[in-house]
This record gives C-alpha cells, structure tokens and sequence, in this order.
C-alpha cells in the first residue's frame, strides 16, 4: 500500500463516526457555577459538545441530569445537587449526547442514526462545615406528641413521600429563582438544632424573618404540588419545578393557592405566619432535587439562563 492511499483510508475511517476519544475529549468544555462546590449545595452545569448533538444527558453522584439547550449562549445546561451526606473527593460526571444530522443543534435538530459522543469529568465537592447546635424552645406538643398527634405525624410522612416522588419531565423554572419575601436571613441551612433540649434535626432550608401577614412568592414558575396544614411544617405548600426541582414552603398563616395550580415567578403563593413548630412567626424556604435537600440560599445566588 502506497503511503497515499494510507492516508485516505485513514481519514475516512475518521469520518465514519467512530472517533477517537482523546480528540473528541479536548474539545468538551463543563463548568460548574458555583465554582466551589459542597456538601448540600446545588449546582449549574454548563457544557459545550465537541460536535452538534440534538439531546444530552448526564449522570451524577447517581442522579440522571436533563439538559436543556440554551441558543444564545450555544451551550447545555441543567441543575443538579451534592446531597448533606456527600463526603469530600471527585466524582465524574458522565455525559452522552445523541449527535444531529447537519449542524444544527438541540431538540430541533434533524435526527441522525443514533450516533453517539459521551465524555468524563471529574467534579470535586469538598466539606462544608455547618453551624453544630442552636438551642430553640417550641410547644411540648412538637417534641413530646400525644397518640392523635402522633398518628396525623405518620399521615402527613406518606402525604409528603407522596409529593415527593414527583419527577416531572420538562423543566418548568425560567431564569434565575427570586427570594420569596424582601427580608433578612434569621437561620441558615445545614445547622443542627435541638429543641426543648432533647429533641435534634438538622435545618434543611433557610429561615427569613418576617412577620405574620407578610405575602410569600413563588420563587420560580412551576406548579403547586401541595398545598395543606400538616403537624410540624404547619400551612406548607410545595411547588414542582420540573427535572426533580422542588420548592416548599413552611409555617404559613394561609394559602393562596390550591393543589394543581400553575403558578409564574413572583406569584403570592400564601401569607406568612408561625403554624406548625416554630418558634414565632417566620418563613422556612426548602429545596428538594431528586430526594436530596439542597442549600436555597446557593440558588437564589445562581446566574440561570
């Protein structure tokens, strides 16, 4: 064989679709907003393909992640989290994008045969060390329930696990997630608490203080999920945002939305008030993705397009 024809045949095997790993690696680009990730934070991936592709997914710390195509900034991006429980160390990121026919790129782009490029990243998440005890005195009925409380207490756990196994598959928020309320940060999340001096949990949301009768917004566009009094999370509405994402609200005076209501960004979803155990009138903002509790306050941080 001539060196020539070498040459062809060579390239041609390159055209054929079954490229290399290392060329098709350099030109992936994945970042991550925050750029520090931790235990209990959530997180905004960014990815740039190599080669137009019409669909992409990853998966995560065990978690598969939806991408969405964003054409102004000609790049994949989805929302995922590092549970409470994640221990230091890198864990890749396992991506796969299903290339288009042509060179257009996203769901609106032509179909090919089913052709593949996958990549790997390392992430790193590393220890955030949370506030130990804070001291709270509440009710003696939310640390030492009677028999009746204790039975509402299990039907409220299988109402929640209910909600919770919500897994809508469009994403429903738009832009970046707005705080609820105008108002200061009374309690971060990730503290552990004790109450009464016996009872402890670990605060999974973030606490703003406001008054009784202060107007609670929906954070981002989605639907209401739930919306009822339960024993220790007193008015509590949840809102489904798509892909997992959920945001709940706690300890509200009453409700101004219904369960299975559509709701946008800024929309008052209910009044505040001090219902279920709290230790006086304030607002307990929680974000669920996929089962694990993430820190509220990192998203309301993050730059979403």
């Amino acid at each position: 064989m001539t060196l020539i024809a070498f040459v062809v045949l060579s390239l041609a095997g390159n055209l054929s679709g079954a490229t290399s790993a290392h060329p098709t690696a350099a030109r992936w680009s994945v970042r991550n907003q925050p750029v520090r990730l931790v235990n209990g934070t959530p997180v905004l991936f960014r990815v740039t393909t190599p080669k137009p592709v019409r669909t992409l997914s990853g998966n995560w710390l065990g978690h598969e992640i939806a991408f969405s195509f964003d054409a102004s900034h000609k790049s994949w991006f989805a929302l995922a989290g590092a549970s409470l429980e994640t221990k230091p160390g890198e864990y890749p990121i396992q991506l796969h994008g299903e290339i288009s026919s042509g060179q257009s790129v996203g769901p609106s782009a032509g179909r090919s045969a089913g052709q593949t490029i996958s990549f790997e990243k390392k992430i790193r998440v590393e220890r955030q060390r949370y506030p130990r005890v804070v001291l709270l005195t509440v009710p003696g009925r939310y640390t030492a329930p009677s028999p009746e409380d204790l039975r509402q207490i299990e039907q409220d756990k299988e109402t929640k696990a209910e909600a919770f196994k919500t897994l809508s598959p469009g994403r429903e928020w738009k832009g970046s997630f707005a705080p609820p309320v105008n108002a200061e940060i009374s309690d971060v999340f990730g503290v552990q608490r004790v109450f009464n001096g016996s009872v402890q949990s670990t605060h999974k949301g973030l606490d703003f203080r406001v008054p009784s009768g202060t107007s609670v917004a929906a954070v981002n566009s989605g639907r209401v999920i739930l919306a009822r009094p339960l024993f220790y999370e007193g008015n509590f509405v949840v809102i489904d945002h798509g892909q997992g994402l959920l945001t709940l609200y706690l300890h509200l005076s009453s409700f101004l939305v219904k369960e299975g209501d559509d709701v946008t960004k800024g929309q008052p979803i209910g009044i505040s008030g001090g219902t279920g155990r709290a230790t006086g009138p304030h607002l307990h903002l929680a974000v669920r993705w996929q089962g694990v509790d993430l820190d509220p306050q990192v998203l309301l941080k993050l730059n979403l397009p």
